[in-house]
């Protein structure tokens, strides 16, 4: 059977404050700008979810993609809709929750869940112009 990627795009929203707590506040503001408001600042972020796998020969898929959107949203969008990542959210916990951070934490928590089929891309969109892409290595 043919290998196949397919992507699930799912939206959320959530706010935060990209700050290191081990640098002064001088230093955060230089280095992360806005992004460092202390009253946070947040973000309409689209994650796309690319799987990988052989193609069932019983049902044609991969992996159906209701049961994608199903997974994603129990393991990721439930826990990071509406939060503060820097407060709300457990898998960001003592992390500097950029853009690049949340991928990966993403990643840790969906590789396993998916499997058999094999997560091989997490693109995540903090806006229109800026995306991060994480293919777990």
């Amino acid at each position: 059977m043919p290998s196949v990627t397919v992507v699930r795009r799912l939206t959320f929203n959530a706010a935060h404050r990209v700050h290191n707590p081990a640098l002064d506040d001088l230093e955060n503001a230089r280095l992360f700008g806005k992004c460092n408001n202390p009253n946070w600042h947040g973000h309409n972020y689209v994650l796309e979810v690319s799987v990988t796998g052989d193609i069932e020969s019983r049902t044609g898929y991969v992996l159906d993609l209701a049961r994608l959107k199903e997974i994603v949203n129990r393991e990721v969008i439930d826990k990071v809709d509406h939060r503060n990542l820097n407060l709300d959210v457990d898998f960001m916990r003592d992390v500097i929750p950029t853009t690049e951070n949340l991928a990966v934490g993403i990643w840790r928590i969906l590789a396993p869940a998916l499997a058999p089929a094999r997560l091989t891309l997490i693109r995540l969109w903090e806006s229109e112009n800026n995306r991060v892409e994480y293919s777990g290595g």
